[in-house]
C-alpha cells in the first residue's frame, strides 16, 4: 500500500494520522437552530406592542368596553390579527398559521398558570392571619368557638385525619388500581373490554354516590359506626378508577419491543411485567397515584356522610368519628364568622401544602436511577478497558506503522 503525503513524499506501509494545532482557538458553540433572529424578535415584540395600542384604541376610544377583562380579550384578538397579517407578508400562509397556533397555545398556558397562581395567592392572602400562629399547626379545636382569636385552636387533628384516611385509601387502591391496569393492558381478552368500560364509567362517578354507597353497605347494612375507616373506603372508591385508568394509559405507552425481547429470552409473562414493564412505567405510575391522591384528599361529601366531624385528635380510624381538612373547611366556613372563615382559608392553604408535599415525595420515589457518566478527556489506567465512545481515537491508538500489524508480511503497491 503506497500513500502520498502533503509534501509529495511517498510513504509505503504507513498510515498518516492528522494532527491538531494546540495553539488554535477553541471552537465556538453553534447557536440553536430554533433561536429567533433579531428581525424575528423585533417582529414578535412589535406585534404585541401594536396589538396593545389597537386594544387601547378600541376599548377606550371607539367602543364603551370598560374593565380589564374586555381589554385583555381585545388585546389577544388584535394580537392574533396582527400576527396573521405580518406573518403572511413575511413568510406566507404556512408561517402565519404556525405563529397563530403558537400564540393560541402560549396564551392558553399563560391563562392556566395565571388561574393557578391567582387561586393559591387568593387563598393564602385570605388566611394568612391564622398561619402566623404556631398553635394553628399543633393544636386541635377542642373547646374553641368560631369567634375565638387566632392564638387558640388549630388544624392538627384535621391534618392527622386526612393523612390517616388517605394512607388507608392508597393501601387499598394502589394494588387494585395497578393490578386492574395490568389486566387491561397485558392480559386482555373479552372481559378486559368490560373492565375498561366499567373503569371509564366510574371515572365520572359523583362523589356523593360513592359516599352513599359506603354509607348504605358499610354503615347501614353491616352496622359499623361512622369512622375514619368508612371515610377511607369512600375515598378509595373515588380513587380506584382514576388510578386504574391513568395506569392503563401509562402501561400501553411502554414499547412492545421490550416485552417481545423479554419473552424471546425465555422470561414468563409475569416476569416480563414485573421486571420490564413496571420498572419502565414507574414514573408514569407515580403520576397516576398522584392524580388519585389529589382526587381523594379533597373530597368532602363522602367524608361528611361516612366519618362525621370531630374537634379533637382521633388516631384510631375504627374508633368513632374522625375529622379531615376538607370537612374542617366546610364546617368552619358555614359559621359565617370572620375568624372562622379566615381559619377555613388557612386550612385550605395547609391542604395545598400537604398535596404539594405528597406530590414531591411521590416524584422523588419514582425518579429513575441515574447512571454515572465517564468524564471526557480522562485516560483510562493501564490494563483497563477503553471507552470507545468517550475516548479520543487519535490519542488512544498511538503511532501506526508496519510493525503494528503482525499479519502484514509484504507490501502492496
Amino acid at each position: 500500500m503506497t500513500l502520498t503525503s502533503e509534501t509529495g513524499a511517498t510513504t509505503a506501509g504507513k498510515t498518516i494520522l492528522p494532527t491538531y494545532d494546540d495553539d488554535a482557538p477553541p471552537p465556538q458553540p453553534r447557536p440553536a437552530l430554533g433561536r429567533p433572529t433579531p428581525d424575528e424578535q423585533f417582529l414578535r415584540v412589535g406585534t404585541w406592542v401594536s396589538a396593545l395600542g389597537l386594544a387601547w384604541l378600541i376599548t377606550q376610544q371607539l367602543l364603551p368596553l370598560q374593565g380589564w377583562a374586555w381589554f385583555l380579550v381585545t388585546w389577544f384578538a388584535c394580537m392574533l390579527l396582527v400576527t396573521g397579517v405580518t406573518s403572511t407578508i413575511s413568510g406566507g400562509w404556512i408561517e402565519a398559521r404556525d405563529r397563530i397556533a403558537a400564540s393560541i397555545v402560549t396564551a392558553g398556558a399563560v391563562i392556566v398558570g395565571a388561574v393557578l397562581v391567582s387561586a393559591v395567592v387568593f387563598v393564602v392572602l385570605r388566611g394568612w392571619k391564622p398561619l402566623v400562629h404556631l398553635n394553628f399547626f399543633v393544636d386541635d379545636m377542642a373547646g374553641v368557638g368560631p369567634k375565638d382569636p387566632f392564638d387558640r385552636g388549630g388544624v392538627a387533628h384535621a391534618v392527622l385525619g386526612s393523612l390517616i384516611e388517605i394512607t388507608i385509601a392508597v393501601i387499598i387502591t394502589l394494588p387494585l388500581g395497578i393490578g386492574t391496569a395490568i389486566f387491561m393492558s397485558e392480559v386482555g381478552g373479552r372481559f378486559a373490554k368490560v373492565v375498561r368500560t366499567v373503569v371509564e364509567a366510574m371515572t365520572a362517578l359523583p362523589s356523593i354516590v360513592a359516599g352513599l354507597f359506603i354509607y348504605t353497605v358499610f354503615i347501614v347494612a353491616l352496622g359499623y359506626p361512622r369512622s375514619g375507616l368508612a371515610a377511607s373506603l369512600a375515598i378509595a372508591v373515588m380513587m380506584l378508577p382514576i388510578i386504574a385508568r391513568a395506569a392503563d394509559v401509562v402501561l400501553r405507552v411502554v414499547p412492545g419491543g421490550l416485552r417481545e425481547a423479554s419473552l424471546a429470552l425465555g422470561a414468563s409473562r409475569w416476569k416480563t411485567v414485573w421486571n420490564v414493564v413496571l420498572p419502565t412505567a414507574r414514573p408514569g405510575l407515580a403520576t397516576a397515584v398522584i392524580l388519585g391522591i389529589a382526587r381523594g384528599i379533597g373530597e368532602t361529601s363522602p367524608v361528611l356522610l361516612t366519618s362525621g366531624n370531630a374537634q379533637f385528635f382521633v388516631t384510631n380510624p375504627t374508633d368513632g368519628v374522625m375529622n379531615s381538612l376538607p370537612l374542617f373547611i366546610y364546617s368552619t366556613v358555614r359559621s359565617g364568622e370572620p375568624n372562622a372563615i379566615a381559619r377555613a382559608f388557612a386550612a385550605a392553604s395547609v391542604l395545598l401544602a400537604v398535596v404539594l408535599i405528597l406530590f414531591v415525595t411521590a416524584r422523588l420515589i419514582a425518579r429513575p436511577k441515574r447512571t454515572k457518566k465517564t468524564r471526557r478527556g480522562s485516560r483510562p489506567a493501564r490494563g483497563s478497558a477503553i471507552d470507545f465512545v468517550q475516548a479520543n481515537p487519535l490519542s488512544e491508538m498511538g503511532p501506526v506503522g508496519p510493525q503494528s500489524n503482525p499479519y502484514q508480511q509484504q507490501e502492496y503497491t
